[in-house]
C-alpha cells in the first residue's frame, strides 16, 4: 500500500542513513553530514560583507569576535542535535506543540520572512558571482538561481548522502579558494594572532561585531540541524543515543570550525589586501573584487569569485531544506516537493529582481545588508524556544542541559538578542533620519511592527515558563500511529481498478483479485484525458474514447468469464478528480493503482496521479510497482 507521507521531518529521507553494525572511524564517518549542510549558513555572501567591512575597517582587531561567534553557533547547533535525537523532532514540531495556534502561525511567518531573507542573500551572492566572473549581468544571475530548484530536487532524489557529499564538495572548494589567497596576499601572522585576544570597540567596531554576530548565528541553521540529526538510523536504547550525540557534536565541531576558518580568512584577507594598504571604506563584494584585481592581478579576484558562487550554491540548497522543515513542522501543510522550492525561490527572487530594474546594480549591496536586519529579527524567536524545549527534564531526561550549559545558552541569548535588537533600533534610527516620507513609514508603520515583534518575543520567552504543559501528542504533518487492537482480515466489497491499457495492467488486476478474490466487486476504472473529454465530459465520443470503452469491455468480459464480478467505469478530463469521484460514486473500498515509474524530471512534467488521487479519496490504495522483465 502507499505508505503515508512520513510524518517525521524530512520524512523522505528520514533514518536512510545507517550507523548501526559499524565500530571506529566507520562509525564516525556514517555520522559525518548534517553539519556540513549547516556550516555553510556559517560562510554564506551575507557574512561576507560583515567579514570585509571589519577586515578593511579594523585590520585584524575583530578576529576574536568571529572566534566568540563561532563559540556561540557551537553551543547552540549542539542544543539541536539534542533535540533532534532525544526527541526526534525538529525545532518547527517542537514549537508546534508549545504554543497556541496563532502564536505558532506567528512563528511560521517570521521564520519563513527570516529563510526568504536568507534566500535573498545566496541569491544576491551568487549573482554577484557570476558577474565578477564571467561579465554575466546582475539581473540575470538572478534569474539563473531558479534552476537550483531542479538542482536540490535532483540531489533528494538521489539520497541525502549524495546532497551532503555535493555539499561538502562545493566547500572545499571555497577552502581551497582561500587558501589560496592567503599564500598570495601573505598577512603578517604575529598581528593575526594579537586578534584573537578581545579589546574595547568603538561604536563603529561594535556595529560591525553586531553585524557579524546577527550574520553568523542564523535562525533557520537551528531548524535545519535539529531535522537532518535524524535522517540517522540509531540504535534508540540510551546508550545509543548516547553514542549519537557524541559522534553528532564531533560532526559539528569539525563543520563549525571549517566555517570559523573561511570566515577568518575573509577577515584575513580584506584586512591585509585593503586595511594594511590604506583601503578602509570596503564593504561591497564588487569593490572588493576590483581592489583585489589592481593589487595582486586576475588570479586572487578569479579565486574570490569561484569561491563566492560556490558558497551562495551551497547556502540556497540547505535554505530552501529549511523552508520545507519550518512548512510541515509549524502548519502541518505538506506539498510537492518542487513547487515549495519554486515557491521559495520566487519570494526571494522577487525583490532582488525589482531592486535591479529601480535602483541599479548598486542597490543589490544594501538589500544583502536589510536581508541580514531581517535575520537578526527573527533570532530570538529560534534561539529562546531551542533552549527552553531543551532543558526541559520532564521530556529530555537525562539529556536535558545541566546548569552550567543552560547557563551558557541564556547568557549567549541574552547577547545575541541584545546586540540584534542594537542593529535592528540603529537602522530604523537611520531609516527615519533618511528623509520626511521615510520618517513617517517609521512611525506609523515600521515602530509599531516592531513593538509588536517584541511583544511576541515576551511571550514566547514567558509561555513554558507559566504554562507547565502535559505531554502533548507529536503534531505532524499526517498524524500518529494508531493503537493496534484489532488485526482481524478486512474483508472488501467494492475495489477500483485503474487501467491504461499498458503492459502493467496485468499486475495491477492479479494484486486486485489478490485483496478481494471471488467474493468483491471489481470497478475497472479508465479515465480518458484527451481535450474533448476535458472540456465536453461523457459527451465526447471521439475514436480514441470508443477505443478505450472497447478496451476495457475485453478486460470485463475476461474477468467474468472467469468468475468475477466485474464492471466498466470510464471517467473524463483530470485522471486524479475522475478516479476520486467514481470511487465516491460507486462506494469504492479498497483502489489498486499501477505506478507510472516515472523518474525526477518526467515527474515535474507529468505530475504524479498516485499522490494526488491519494490525497483525494479516503480509502486505502495499493500501488502496484511495474515488475522488471
Amino acid at each position: 500500500m502507499t505508505q503515508q507521507h512520513d510524518s517525521h521531518s524530512l520524512g523522505n529521507v528520514h533514518n536512510t542513513v545507517t550507523t548501526e553494525n559499524k565500530t571506529g572511524w566507520r562509525k564516525l564517518l556514517s555520522f559525518l553530514g548534517p553539519a556540513y549542510l549547516v556550516s555553510v549558513g556559517y560562510m554564506d555572501p551575507g557574512n561576507w560583507a560583515t567579514d570585509l567591512a571589519a577586515g578593511s575597517q579594523f585590520g585584524y582587531k575583530l578576529i576574536w569576535v568571529l572566534l566568540l561567534s563561532n563559540l556561540i553557533a557551537l553551543l547552540l547547533q549542539n542544543l539541536c542535535v539534542r533535540l533532534g535525537i532525544v526527541r526526534g523532532l525538529d525545532l518547527a514540531q517542537a514549537s508546534k506543540n508549545t504554543y497556541p495556534p496563532f502564536v505558532n502561525f506567528c512563528l511560521y511567518v517570521m521564520a519563513q520572512i527570516a529563510i526568504v531573507a536568507c534566500d535573498l542573500a545566496e541569491i544576491i551572492g551568487m549573482a554577484i558571482g557570476l558577474n565578477l566572473l564571467f561579465g554575466l549581468p546582475l539581473i540575470w544571475g538572478v534569474s539563473i538561481t531558479l534552476l537550483d530548484t531542479l538542482l536540490l530536487l535532483l540531489l533528494l532524489n538521489k539520497g541525502m548522502r549524495k546532497l551532503e557529499g555535493f555539499i561538502i564538495s562545493l566547500i572545499f572548494i571555497v577552502g581551497v579558494a582561500f587558501l589560496a589567497q592567503m599564500f598570495i596576499v601573505k598577512p603578517q601572522m604575529i598581528d593575526v594572532a594579537k586578534g584573537f585576544i578581545p579589546t574595547k570597540l568603538n561604536s563603529q567596531a561594535l556595529y560591525i561585531a553586531i553585524g557579524i554576530i546577527g550574520a553568523t548565528v542564523m535562525p533557520h541553521n537551528l531548524y535545519l540541524h535539529s531535522s537532518l540529526v535524524q535522517t540517522r538510523k540509531i540504535d534508540r536504547s540510551e546508550e545509543g543515543i548516547k553514542t549519537a550525540i557524541k559522534y553528532n557534536f564531533w560532526d559539528t565541531t569539525i563543520a563549525l570550525n571549517l566555517a570559523f576558518f573561511v570566515n577568518a580568512a575573509i577577515l584575513i584577507l580584506a584586512a591585509a589586501a585593503f586595511y594594511y594598504r590604506g583601503y578602509h571604506e570596503v564593504a561591497e563584494i564588487q569593490d572588493a573584487h576590483k581592489l583585489l584585481t589592481n593589487i595582486f592581478g586576475k588570479l586572487a579576484p578569479a579565486l574570490f569569485a569561484i569561491a563566492l558562487i560556490a558558497a551562495g550554491q551551497s547556502s540556497t540548497v540547505t535554505g530552501t531544506l529549511a523552508g520545507q522543515i519550518i512548512m510541515e513542522g509549524h502548519l502541518n501543510l505538506r506539498i510537492a516537493p518542487w513547487l515549495r522550492r519554486l515557491l521559495t525561490r520566487l519570494l526571494a527572487i522577487i525583490p532582488a529582481f525589482f531592486t535591479i530594474l529601480h535602483a541599479g546594480d548598486e542597490g543589490l549591496g544594501k538589500l544583502l545588508i536589510l536581508s541580514q536586519v531581517v535575520l537578526s529579527l527573527q533570532l530570538g524567536f529560534a534561539v529562546i524556544p531551542l533552549i527552553h524545549f531543551t532543558s526541559d527534564k520532564k521530556r529530555m531526561g537525562q539529556f536535558a542541559n545541566s546548569i552550567p550549559m543552560k547557563a551558557a545558552a541564556w547568557f549567549f541569548a541574552v547577547i545575541i538578542v541584545g546586540l540584534n535588537v542594537q542593529l535592528v533600533i540603529q537602522e530604523i534610527g537611520d531609516w527615519a533620519k533618511s528623509g520626511p516620507d521615510s520618517a513617517q513609514l517609521v512611525h506609523f508603520v515600521i515602530v509599531p511592527i516592531a513593538i509588536g515583534i517584541g511583544v511576541l518575543m515576551l511571550y514566547v520567552f514567558l509561555r513554558p515558563l507559566l504554562y507547565k504543559h502535559v505531554n502533548q501528542p507529536i503534531q505532524v504533518p499526517h498524524g500518529l500511529a494508531s493503537t493496534l487492537d484489532n488485526l482481524e482480515a478486512i474483508q472488501y466489497k467494492q475495489i477500483g481498478i485503474t487501467i491504461d491499457f499498458s503492459k502493467n495492467d496485468q499486475d495491477t488486476i492479479r494484486h486486485a483479485l489478490m485483496q478481494g478474490g471471488k467474493r468483491a466487486h471489481y470497478n475497472l476504472i479508465h479515465v480518458v484525458e484527451t481535450a474533448g473529454a476535458r472540456y465536453y465530459g461523457k459527451q465526447v465520443m471521439d475514436s480514441e474514447t470508443q477505443s478505450d470503452v472497447d478496451n476495457l469491455d475485453k478486460y470485463v468480459t475476461t474477468l467474468t468469464d472467469l468468475g468475477y464480478k466485474a464492471e466498466a467505469k470510464i471517467g473524463y478530463g483530470g485522471a486524479a478528480t475522475a478516479i476520486a469521484q467514481i470511487a465516491k460514486e460507486t462506494e469504492i473500498d479498497f483502489l489498486v493503482m499501477g505506478s507510472h515509474g516515472h523518474k525526477v524530471l518526467k515527474d515535474l512534467i507529468f505530475g504524479t496521479t498516485v499522490d494526488a488521487v491519494r490525497h483525494k479519496v479516503n480509502v486505502p490504495v495499493l500501488v502496484v510497482k511495474p515488475q522488471k522483465k
